[in-house]
């Protein structure tokens, strides 16, 4: 997973059913991917029929406040799908753009299809997260596993790490997540974050369906390692995840942000910034605010800690009081070592 992500925060732009059904509308945006300064584009591997039945009864509507309601989950995972025989053309675009490309798989026959494509590293969805069986298949591919986890409480997560190790695999990767269509900033709960690399011993990320770039670089400043957001050319075309996707100029904005912040937390150091290091020329240190003759007695009156940083350490004030001075010191110079008669 490290040498996948690399030392910079992962940006993944999810282009899930955001084509609505055009190759070249799914083309042009992997380009515009690419242009807004994404690291990869994430795709998702299913059909109607293997998501579910087609079937109108209550069971299979789709109800509860969602963009989606009054569909049948057949009806949404049709309109929604990317068709397969786009995907190794869509990788080898990506590929092309310097972009990474992977894919979210379903059941297992989207794994052997992903397999036969050299998908590099594979997307557990938030739905998919009590899918024991899928992921202990997608584990046993020997390659980095991302999951969601956007509906799981702190049993599914745990069983769902544990059935990736038990099938020989510990590179995973665990995305907080809210999966609300868009979600609440208030419900992010981002503080989730460290605590979830902390629990699982495993790197964590954001995959962000909140509106704005608040959550993706307040995620990123408490460790996030990949972002995930939804990406669209444009909202006004429309789709069934268009009213929470970002589009290419904010995709490009929020990146920004995301460097900018990186750059900012740089490393635990406790050595003074290069920029900063003249400025210490400023700090306080030892000076001679009268005229001081030899031999005088060093008082709080004729010596005091004032700025510039260019006598002595301040930590040396009440040593060198009551002890007398070892030449002529004019006011307004800085005290060395010198100056002060120690032997005394």
């Amino acid at each position: 997973m490290n040498r996948v992500i690399g030392e910079k925060v992962l940006v993944v732009a999810e282009l899930s059913a955001n084509h609505n059904q055009n190759k070249q509308v799914a083309i042009d945006t992997i380009k515009a991917a690419k242009y807004a300064g994404a690291d990869a584009v994430k795709l998702q591997t299913y059909s109607a029929d293997t998501m579910t039945i087609n079937c109108d009864n209550e069971f299979f509507r789709i109800g509860g406040g969602t963009p989606w309601d009054g569909k049948t989950l057949y009806e949404l995972y049709d309109e929604a799908h990317t068709p397969w025989e786009w995907h190794e053309e869509l990788f080898n675009l990506a590929k092309s753009e310097g972009l990474l490309c992977f894919s979210t798989p379903f059941d297992k026959t989207a794994v052997d299809f992903l397999e036969e494509i050299g998908n590099p590293i594979y997307k557990i969805a938030s739905f998919e997260i009590t899918d024991i069986p899928l992921i202990s298949y997608v584990a046993s591919k020997g390659k980095p596993v991302i999951m969601s986890t956007g509906i799981s409480n702190l049993d599914d997560i745990k069983l769902a790490v544990n059935t990736c190790k038990e099938a020989g695999n510990n590179d995973i990767l665990l995305l907080k997540c809210t999966s609300s269509y868009p979600a609440p900033i208030k419900e992010a709960n981002l503080l989730t974050i460290p605590d979830m690399r902390k629990r699982f011993g495993v790197e964590v990320g954001l995959s962000d369906h909140t509106i704005g770039p608040e959550a993706a670089i307040t995620a990123v400043s408490l460790g996030a390692r990949v972002i995930e957001k939804h990406f669209i050319l444009d909202r006004k075309m429309g789709g069934p995840d268009s009213s929470f996707s970002v589009e290419p100029e904010e995709f490009k904005t929020l990146i920004e942000m995301i460097r900018k912040v990186e750059s900012a937390l740089g490393e635990v150091t406790y050595e003074i910034p290069t920029a900063a290091l003249g400025n210490r020329k400023f700090s306080r240190s030892l000076f001679a605010v009268e005229d001081i003759e030899s031999g005088e007695l060093f008082t709080v009156k004729n010596i005091r800690s004032i700025r510039p940083g260019d006598g002595l350490h301040p930590k040396l004030l009440n040593e060198i009081i009551g002890r007398p001075a070892a030449t002529r010191i004019r006011r307004g110079t800085p005290l060395n070592e010198k100056m002060v008669n120690w032997s005394t």
